[in-house]
């Protein structure tokens, strides 16, 4: 399995109603090279629509041909502005011959796209995993972060106001975990992430 972000947003746009528009497409092997090209110009023409934040593609291991795109929006309303639109419905229509049934597609709100099996025959990872996982990724930069800035905000003491320098911070570890840590993270713990638990 191999994944790609393929656009990153500026941390300004974080926002605690972003959505994530999941969408899976099953592509006949012998389409795969197409489906690839096609995959980009989808790509770039979905990052020309508002609220658009970037795109995740998790690509499907040895032997099997279901891919997971997933696109973050800063809105529910951005992301069905882009499922609804003339753009998204002629590029699918080109492609809809490489593919083994309809895409299937769902807005997930929050941070839980991050815990979206990459395989539909796979379940999402037991709530304790979740939860250990953001936290182990949360809780070290709650420390290592905030004294990082003490240079700044004792250089321009307007920064170092209560609830403004609280507001820096946090977006500051957002950004960090939506756009750097948190996919390459899940990635690397993937197969004790989505392993069923025993009975």
């Amino acid at each position: 399995m191999s994944d790609e972000t393929t656009s990153r947003p500026a941390p300004g746009k974080v926002s605690a109603e972003s959505v994530t528009l999941h969408i899976e497409q099953r592509v006949r092997p012998d389409a795969v090279v197409r489906y690839e090209e096609w995959l980009r110009v989808i790509a770039a023409k979905a990052a020309e629509y508002p609220g658009h934040q970037g795109v995740h593609i998790i690509r499907p291991p040895a032997g099997h041909n279901e891919y997971s795109i997933l696109i973050r929006f800063a809105s529910a309303a951005d992301a069905e502005h882009w499922t609804n639109s003339t753009d998204r419905r002629d590029l699918l229509a080109g492609i809809a011959d490489a593919f083994e049934g309809d895409d299937q597609f769902r807005i997930e709100p929050g941070i839980e796209f991050w815990f979206t099996p990459p395989s539909s025959a796979q379940k999402k990872p037991a709530p304790w995993k979740q939860w250990l996982i953001t936290t182990s990724v949360i809780w070290p930069l709650t420390m290592l972060i905030p004294p990082l800035f003490n240079p700044l905000f004792a250089a321009v003491p307007i920064l170092g106001v209560w609830g403004i320098s609280h507001g820096i911070i946090a977006a500051t570890i957002v950004a960090l975990v939506v756009f750097l840590i948190m996919p390459r993270y899940v990635h690397a713990v993937s197969r004790w992430l989505f392993r069923p638990a025993k009975g």
